[in-house]
């Protein structure tokens, strides 16, 4: 384990079936530059919340994830940045940002319009000529911050003002363009199809390949120009790292750091098209039979993080079961002033993955909507 992975490893068409339907969208396209298009990113106003678990949960939850906001808030520097571990990097405050927006706050609105904001301002001002979003002490290498940050102007893109979409415009091909550079640079058969810490590495690890392929699925889906051979070739990087008869992932082969990163396999193959396949739900089981592993985890916020976002999409009793267990496992570990500390990287990286994985069933970021015909009972 290296320093930042250590840290933070911790309507449209949809890729799974038919079409998705997303009430309340709104949409207009924004025209790219570098050969990339994106589709503004779907803003969703009104959205009902799955009236199954999280309506129990929701009083709770609700004050719990505005307490947090509120920390995050205060926490953040003038110049966006924030001062805990890895918070002048690009990454921390595209987590940030996420955090606000999946609880849907935007950044044209008066509450935490703001903070939003500064988080964009931030990441676009340190994008270098490759393309690079690159700042402060980012660990062992840059693209892990770079993929995080990638992600977020991809979700937010389409809810910001004039003067900030045509940053966004000139900014997000770049950081695609070098996402995909890196992808296709020579690498062993068992690294092939996934990122490192370095737009050059040579080698690949699931933990940053994650954050990549989400940048590239959150782009494709809202109508970048993002190769289905980009997809394809990290789905099959994700599958030489996926036990088939435990069901689990593992970071550099098969069952490494399982329970962290299970939920980050699942995901990133119920993103990709992959949903309803046999590795999708062994492993969901797999999380059923582990999850509270998690708890002292080195990871233990990342993982949790992933399992949430990779849960909800299979729905039912995978949901049910996890969701059950999160809420009264964390909203407790919630401290007076609002945050939750993990061991990853402290306070601030600690409440962002929180809100983050308390956040989902609110479906108010574009990478989590899931197919409406997802069971819920």
């Amino acid at each position: 384990m290296t320093a930042l992975q250590s840290d933070l490893h911790g309507g449209g068409e949809n890729p799974r079936r038919g079409t998705r339907v997303i009430p309340g969208t709104r949409r207009r396209m924004v025209a790219l530059a570098a050969g990339v298009a994106v589709l503004a990113a779907p803003f969703l106003a009104g959205q009902e919340i799955p009236k199954t678990v999280f309506s129990e949960w929701k009083d709770r939850v609700d004050p719990a994830v505005e307490r947090g906001l509120e920390f995050l808030a205060a926490a953040q520097e003038a110049d966006g940045t924030f001062p805990e571990n890895y918070g002048t990097s690009t990454g921390i405050p595209a987590l940030v940002g996420m955090a606000f927006l999946s609880k849907g706050h935007l950044p044209t609105e008066p509450k935490f319009g703001e903070e939003i904001n500064r988080c964009i301002d931030f990441i676009l001002r340190h994008q270098n000529r490759d393309g690079l979003f690159s700042a402060g002490h980012a660990g062992s290498g840059p693209m892990y911050a770079h993929n995080i940050a990638t992600l977020f102007l991809s979700e937010v893109s389409g809810m910001v003002d004039p003067q900030r979409q045509e940053a966004i415009a000139r900014g997000l091909p770049r950081a695609l363009q070098l996402i995909l550079r890196a992808q296709r640079v020579e690498k062993p058969d068992q690294h092939r199809g996934g990122w490192r810490y370095h737009p050059g590495s040579r080698d690949s690890d699931t933990s940053c390949s994650g954050w990549a392929l989400m940048a590239l699925r959150s782009a494709k889906l809202n109508g970048a120009n993002v190769p289905d051979k980009a997809i394809a070739d990290a789905v099959e990087y994700l599958y030489r790292h996926h036990d088939p008869r435990e069901g689990c992932f593992g970071y550099s082969n098969r069952d490494s750091h399982k329970y962290s990163l299970t939920g980050m396999g699942l995901l990133c193959l119920e993103l990709c098209g992959e949903h309803g396949k046999e590795a999708t739900f062994k492993a969901g089981e797999f999380v059923l039979r582990n999850h509270r592993r998690l708890e002292g985890n080195q990871f233990e916020f990342y993982g949790n993080y992933y399992n949430a976002q990779g849960m909800f999409q299979l729905g039912g009793k995978y949901w049910e079961t996890y969701a059950n267990w999160m809420y009264s496992q964390y909203l407790p570990q919630q401290r007076e002033d609002g945050s939750w500390h993990s061991r990853e990287a402290g306070r601030v990286y600690g409440t962002a993955m929180m809100t983050l994985a308390f956040t989902v069933p609110y479906r108010q970021l574009p990478i989590y909507q899931r197919d409406e015909t997802v069971d819920e009972d």
